[in-house]
């Protein structure tokens, strides 16, 4: 019987020449293990892992998954009536727990530097007809992509990720720990921060960060530096431009692989925006992006004549990001903690406004005249965004400013003063941005949109139920 691959042709012949190559590195690698995972609406990596032999076929065949791993927020609860039928979750081949398939992408596999004789690769989701999953955010960000290819053009994203790193004194295993989520482990600074890019601070840690150097580079993943923020054991990354879909792939991985390698070493690593940490800073995902021609390989943002900080095509691409800011907010920051960052002058963004070179704006602009490197950098998300959809809400936005021709007006010299659209302020807020703002809905399929607020408001509801230190600070001795 043919392969589910075969049976539905899902590879192009590039990517079954990579897969027999992948299948000739597991036996000359001695590999014993291999990990299938694919990333869910979260942006997280989930999966299976298979023996060697298994995997080979495996490739092929596709890895089965429920597809009530689509119906979980981020406390892994279903919040989904997946047992019948309506309610929000009646996507055909989904009800009851059913099966989907995932089916791996060979130009991703990796071995993991820190696993014994362990492979990786990443996956798609489809469904048992073939068709790929209505909920694969890796799937949305490929026809964006896609969209963009008809013009002739290419993506190109550069990562700038904070994050922090803290010693872990307790990892909080007691039996009264577990639940939906469990107890946070308990931490410990690696330095006292507020010395922002001193070599001494480096030095400090650099047990740490040569653990993150060896394994990002033997993931062959395109670091670029690594860096001391301002913040308490706060860290950040760069990797330098790739093109399509590896910025995200980049990043899942990145998450993933710094967390468990952290964790090995008795370090716990979160990609959390703001930690309840005592003087801790936020932690932004600056996000760099251009477009190059397929033509001829330019960069079509660079302007030709003195005085303009973007061509044309770049103006009108950073006009349709403006305009679908407040839209793209919960996709970019999809976490309530995430909006706590968004502070007047706190070197985060709290309004739809551009600037030249300032990094109090939302959308700073970078380069010129004969600057190869010329570019718009994006301050709105946080490290936990679900990078595929970041990256599809900047290719839809910048899109629709390119069909629609939309100019950004002129640069915001003072960002927090001006008279712009204020971002939203809650995830509330902005799920009710992305709902009101129909082209994003459109390109992202109005019943995905609905789904993925489903979710979040989910968390929210939970969230509200919840009482708060401050809460208990603010009245329990007062009232």
């Amino acid at each position: 019987m043919a392969s589910f691959v075969d049976r539905f042709d899902l590879w192009s012949p590039a990517q079954a020449d990579a897969a027999d190559a992948v299948i000739r590195r597991i036996d000359a690698e001695g590999l014993e293990l291999v990990r299938f995972a694919f990333p869910d609406q979260h942006g997280v990596l989930r999966g299976k892992t298979l023996v060697a032999e298994a995997a080979k076929d495996a490739l092929r065949d596709g890895v089965n998954m429920t597809t009530t791993l689509l119906a979980k927020d981020t406390s892994h609860k279903t919040v989904f009536p997946v047992f019948s039928t309506g309610g929000g979750f009646d996507f055909p081949g989904m009800q009851g727990g059913a099966d989907f398939t995932m089916v791996a992408d060979p130009d991703t596999f990796k071995i993991l530097p820190w696993a014994h004789k362990t492979g990786w690769v990443l996956c798609d989701a489809y469904m048992a007809d073939g068709q790929p999953s209505p909920l694969s955010t890796r799937q949305i960000l490929r026809r964006a992509v896609s969209q963009l290819d008809e013009l002739g053009l290419e993506f190109i994203a550069g990562l700038e990720v904070e994050f922090h790193v803290f010693r872990l004194d307790d990892p909080k295993m007691a039996l009264p720990d577990s639940g939906q989520p469990g107890t946070s482990p308990a931490v410990s600074l690696l330095s006292h921060g507020h010395q922002y890019l001193t070599e001494q601070r480096y030095d400090g840690v650099d047990t740490v960060m040569e653990l993150l150097r060896t394994t990002i580079q033997g993931l062959e993943l395109p670091l670029r530096s690594l860096e001391i923020e301002f913040g308490p054991s706060q860290f950040e990354i760069t990797f330098g431009p790739t093109a399509g879909l590896a910025p995200a792939d980049a990043m899942v991985l990145l998450r993933s692989a710094v967390k468990q390698v952290c964790r090995r070493y008795g370090y716990h690593a979160t990609f959390m925006c703001r930690p309840k940490i005592p003087n801790v800073m936020s932690s932004g995902w600056h996000l760099h992006q251009s477009l190059k021609s397929k033509r001829d390989g330019r960069n079509v943002f660079v302007p030709e004549t003195a005085g303009e900080d973007l061509s044309e095509i770049g103006r009108h691409y950073l006009g349709g990001l403006l305009a679908h800011a407040c839209g793209s907010a919960a996709l970019a920051s999809p976490t309530i903690n995430g909006y706590r960052r968004y502070r007047p002058f706190s070197l985060a963004p709290d309004r739809a406004v551009w600037g030249r070179d300032n990094r109090g704006a939302l959308l700073r602009v970078l380069g010129g005249v004969g600057q190869s490197a010329t570019r718009i950098e994006n301050r709105i998300g946080e490290p936990t965004a679900n990078p595929y959809l970041y990256l599809a809400s900047q290719l839809f936005s910048g899109l629709d400013g390119i069909h629609r021709r939309i100019e950004p007006g002129p640069s915001a010299d003072s960002p927090y003063e001006t008279a712009a659209a204020p971002l939203p302020r809650t995830l509330g807020d902005a799920l009710d941005a992305l709902r009101a703002d129909n082209y994003l809905c459109e390109q992202l399929g109005r019943r995905f949109v609905d789904y993925l607020c489903h979710i979040k408001e989910a968390e929210i509801a939970r969230f509200n139920l919840e009482v708060s230190d401050w809460e208990q600070r603010e009245y329990f001795e007062m009232f």
